[in-house]
């Protein structure tokens, strides 16, 4: 157990270096956090949107994005594990979880929170299973 924390800790740590969405629109791999929830840069809590599906495809563009911003990869990034990579409507690449897309939610501003889980009934914390 401890050793899973540390290793964790040094991930979040590593993505912590990471810049966060509001000053880039590229971020590293997702990690899980202690509660086996996914995070991504900063320790911020990603979600899943249950119109997505599990096609690899993003169903949330325009206003949408803007409250639920795409968890987007670098040019290059690489699928590993679980994780894939799908393209979106205007080509960016966004991270995915076992086919689902990843995003992030405008109201969680601080590390570990999840205010968006359950909201409208699709949105939810996505997590390692």
């Amino acid at each position: 157990m401890k050793a899973s924390i540390l290793t964790c800790s040094i991930l979040l740590g590593v993505l912590c270096l990471q810049p966060s969405l509001a000053t880039a629109q590229t971020q590293a791999s997702p990690v899980a956090d202690t509660q086996q929830r996914l995070v991504g840069s900063r320790g911020m809590t990603l979600y899943t949107y249950n119109p997505d599906g599990d096609s690899g495809h993003s169903q949330c563009n325009g206003a949408c994005a803007t409250l639920w911003p795409p968890y987007l990869a670098a040019a290059g990034a690489k699928a590993m594990g679980g994780f894939g990579l799908v393209s979106r409507t205007d080509h960016s690449l966004q991270w995915s979880y076992q086919g689902h897309p990843l995003y992030r939610y405008a109201g969680d501003t601080a590390p570990g929170t999840a205010l968006g889980d359950g909201v409208n009934g699709n949105w939810h914390v996505a997590q390692v299973h």
